[in-house]
């Protein structure tokens, strides 16, 4: 890869303020800061990285991704009846070269501060870019690299136009690029040579566009976060006055926090604790999104998922519909990748359902019963975003396995573990020869949904293919579709696609999330959005 760079000038409006964002707040008495506190227990074990590109999963993004910082294309997340669409963020437009499908032109917002006072512009974004693309450059973070990297695989260079243009080449024709743009955030440079280059301290001390600045940082506690008045979209500066972020991995604790008015808003809450929290008087929201609950399968020698016989056995060995009894109807019983609704489901002739006996009849067909269980292992999480209630359901699933002749063993990673793993890959060490991962995960586009996974290409450590799946027709599908920019005929290869996976049973598909939160009846104007990502800045606490 080229990347092509200009000499870099950013200008600081409030240097000496600027120099240690969030000091002063942290000397003050922290009861005095804010007339309403909003506190969120989180699923995660401890605060997602705050350097601008977070780990712990889309629970990152959703809190400490999107509230500090801004993408160049955000997210619509205003609305509950909509699946949420692309809005400009710092970049006010975007277009495609005339002449060269693998060139992109990106329009950037001017009059936009970072939290420290400088100013946002195209030197700004094409350090941010080194920081994740450029190992020589001397703000390379390779932490922040490994975790947004694997998510935009057509980035080939960049450069600087103008100083509000900048130009992205990708590796070929890449009709979802606008897509990928969504998980880049950018950091202040300003206030990272402020702190002296050091990507630790400006963990705590971090600067970005976002509505929300963070003012102070407890790993493994919590993170304050409160608004940034001067924000540049005026119709998203918060109401409220301060967020805390509490890292809570156990569903019992955070239902007994929401409670004990410790916090007023929990994560996925524990499905039988919901009657028990609704006779308490707190609201239960849901919102079906795009969202899979899976076993993505390890392909390698040795694994039981190579034989199609046993990954559709263990399909209709799932009985759904009692799981979501299990859950308190807290699901939507998955039979593909995407649901049967949408456009890129297709037509599969392979009927995902409970239906044991044929389970039984298909493992017998590959000498596996009763008797002679086949054997697998997959790897787990106690908890995690989007992971549901991830003990329950697998032993749920553990059980009705059994009941057909699949012998069912877990590795219980937490979820910070887990997820790393998952671009290390079914032969790595760390998959402690697994074969296969319990991942949720978001199907907002078509990388996200099946490139990611199913291509050949994203093996690890390239993408998300864990398990080493690699058949040229998905390959040749998928390459047709990435270069088709007529949506109709791209969604038409896309519905061929998913028909061919469902068909070939290659994933385990068991439920999709509608995203449960407890909540106490006085948080107010929260508008739970068809998506992963939430914007927390129209919510406000009525006293």
């Amino acid at each position: 890869m080229v990347y092509n760079k200009s000499a870099q000038t950013w200008r600081r409006a409030v240097p000496a303020a600027a120099l240690s964002l969030g000091l002063a707040v942290l000397a003050a008495p922290l009861a005095a800061q804010a007339e309403q506190t909003l506190r969120i227990a989180m699923t995660a074990s401890d605060i997602p990285l705050t350097t601008g590109q977070p780990d712990s999963g889309f629970e990152g993004y959703r809190f400490v991704g999107y509230t500090i910082y801004d993408a160049l294309i955000n997210w619509d997340m205003s609305s509950a009846d909509e699946v949420s669409g692309l809005t400009p963020g710092l970049a006010e437009s975007w277009e495609i070269d005339a002449d060269d499908q693998q060139v992109w032109y990106f329009h950037l917002r001017e009059g936009v501060t970072f939290h420290d006072g400088s100013d946002w512009n195209a030197d700004a974004a094409i350090w941010n870019l080194d920081k994740v693309y450029d190992e020589d450059s001397p703000q390379f973070d390779a932490r922040q690299a490994g975790n947004v990297r694997g998510r935009i695989p057509s980035m080939d260079g960049y450069e600087k136009v103008d100083d509000y243009t900048i130009s992205f080449t990708t590796s070929e024709p890449d009709a979802w690029f606008p897509y990928q743009l969504t998980f880049l955030l950018f950091s202040s440079p300003a206030q990272w040579e402020a702190l002296d280059g050091d990507w630790d301290e400006f963990a705590r001390q971090p600067s970005g566009t976002g509505p929300f600045k963070m003012t102070r940082l407890v790993p493994r506690e919590r993170a304050v976060l409160e608004p940034f008045a001067d924000y540049w979209d005026a119709d998203r500066v918060p109401q409220i006055d301060r967020v805390e972020l509490l890292p809570m991995p156990e569903s019992s604790s955070r239902t007994s926090a929401l409670l004990s008015d410790q916090v007023d808003w929990i994560e996925s809450p524990a499905a039988d604790a919901i009657a028990r929290m609704e006779s308490q008087g707190m609201t239960i929201t849901s919102n079906p999104y795009p969202h899979t609950w899976p076993y993505q399968f390890s392909m390698l020698e040795g694994s039981p998922w190579r034989d199609i016989n046993v990954r559709k056995a263990a399909n209709l060995a799932v009985d759904r519909e009692g799981l979501e009894a299990l859950l308190g109807g807290m699901m939507v019983p998955a039979v593909g990748t995407v649901t049967p609704d949408h456009p890129w489901f297709g037509e599969p002739e392979f009927e995902i359902g409970y239906d044991p006996d044929e389970a039984r009849r298909l493992l017998a067909e590959s000498g596996y019963g009763p008797d002679n269980p086949v054997e697998i292992k997959v790897l787990i999480s106690t908890s995690g975003s989007g992971q549901m209630q991830p003990l329950a359901m697998n032993e749920y699933i553990q059980q009705t396995f059994a009941e057909v002749g699949i012998e069912l063993e877990f590795e219980v990673l937490d979820w910070e573990s887990l997820f790393p793993n998952w671009r290390r890959g079914a032969d790595h060490e760390t998959s402690l020869e697994a074969h296969g991962t319990n991942i949720s995960f978001g199907w907002l586009d078509p990388f996200a949904a099946f490139y990611r996974f199913m291509h050949s290409s994203m093996a690890p450590p390239n993408g998300f293919n864990w398990g080493y799946m690699d058949d040229p027709e998905y390959d040749r599908l998928l390459d047709e579709a990435k270069v088709t920019f007529d949506q109709e005929a791209q969604d038409a290869l896309l519905a061929e696609f998913h028909a061919r996976m469902v068909d070939d049973a290659a994933w385990l598909w068991v439920a999709h999330d509608v995203g449960p939160r407890a909540m106490n009846p006085r948080v107010q104007g929260f508008v739970q959005s068809k998506n992963w990502f939430q914007d927390l800045t129209p919510v406000y606490i009525e006293e």
